[in-house]
């Protein structure tokens, strides 16, 4: 059990936990970063969390659910205010509705996550700030102290697990519920490189591509909220050609961007992607949420080889800016 300490404090208005552990504080940090680590700890073991989104920057925002053994679901939010890489981070922390908005009969808590290395790996404490005593006798009273005990009792297992979300293995697709994918890879360069490299043609045309014997004829980028892009790719000896068309929905640079996504000359479904890009240890951490219409065109496309497209697309990425 990481926990060091819990303390109450029902003059400042505050509950704070700490925890120390063996490991360094770069890895640390990143567990609190990645969505795909901070979901095997963020929820206790019997409500185990997913995020469908997680945004790591001022003014950007996290979402996600807590799901029980009877399959009642717990919805959350952070709205991100600050944060010093790699030592701080503060985030406005509400429960949400089903469709992702704030639950405003609910309390919503003032969140700051500290982190500091330790002689003997590391430590973060996490403080939350309440705005009445009513509110911090109903939270924990709802079992808050307790949630998040059991909750951080699995960081310790986390931060052990140097495989599984190391950036040796490539790209790696997640079904996070009946129409939501989320494809992930870590790109071996900076923040502002990635970005970059998803809004320059030039650069563009150079990686996306897919498999070995495609070019890239067409390559519009939307840079702008509401402008549309298109892009369209065509076999070296010309016996194939297929493109897809959107709308920027949202931007936040060198952080998200969302679009539709369309076939072009089809009639078949738009998706929404959800790109996000967060700095970690090893270079850009690249999250791609996807959300189908439904399962069964989910699974169609999964069952194209669409990881392996796009692991060829990423490493050709990674060679042009790493």
């Amino acid at each position: 059990m990481p926990i060091t300490s819990v303390t109450h404090d029902a003059e400042a208005l505050t509950m704070t936990v700490v925890a120390d552990l063996d490991a360094p504080l770069r890895r640390l940090w990143d567990a609190y970063l990645d969505p795909r680590l901070l979901e095997r700890f963020w929820g206790p073991p019997t409500y185990p969390a997913v995020f469908t989104r997680h945004d790591g920057c001022v003014g950007g925002r996290s979402e996600y659910a807590m799901t029980g053994p009877d399959g009642d679901v717990a919805r959350g939010y952070w709205e991100w205010m600050a944060i010093d890489e790699p030592t701080r981070f503060e985030v406005r922390d509400g429960f949400a509705n089903p469709d992702g908005t704030p639950n405003v009969s609910m309390p919503a808590m003032r969140m700051v996550f500290s982190f500091e290395a330790t002689p003997h790996g590391s430590r973060v404490s996490t403080t939350t700030y309440f705005g009445s005593v009513e509110e911090l006798e109903q939270l924990l009273g709802m079992g808050m102290e307790q949630g998040m005990s059991e909750a951080m009792g699995q960081l310790d297992a986390v931060l052990a697990d140097r495989v599984s979300c190391a950036a040796t293995i490539g790209t790696a697709t997640q079904i996070l519920g009946d129409t939501q994918v989320r494809v992930s890879r870590v790109i071996r360069g900076t923040l502002d490189a990635v970005w970059r490299a998803h809004h320059d043609p030039a650069l563009l045309r150079r990686w996306l591509l897919g498999p070995d014997g495609w070019t890239m004829p067409v390559c519009e980028v939307a840079t702008e909220v509401g402008q549309t892009y298109r892009y369209e790719w065509e076999q070296v000896d010309g016996a194939g050609r297929f493109g897809f068309t959107g709308t920027l929905l949202e931007s936040l640079p060198l952080h998200r961007a969302v679009t539709t996504e369309t076939m072009i000359g089809t009639d078949h479904p738009s998706t929404a992607n959800e790109l996000t890009l967060t700095s970690v240890e090893d270079g850009t951490l690249l999250s791609l949420l996807i959300t189908y219409p439904d399962a069964e065109v989910r699974d169609t496309v999964l069952a194209t080889g669409m990881t392996d497209g796009i692991e060829t697309s990423y490493a050709r990425l990674e060679s042009l800016i790493g």
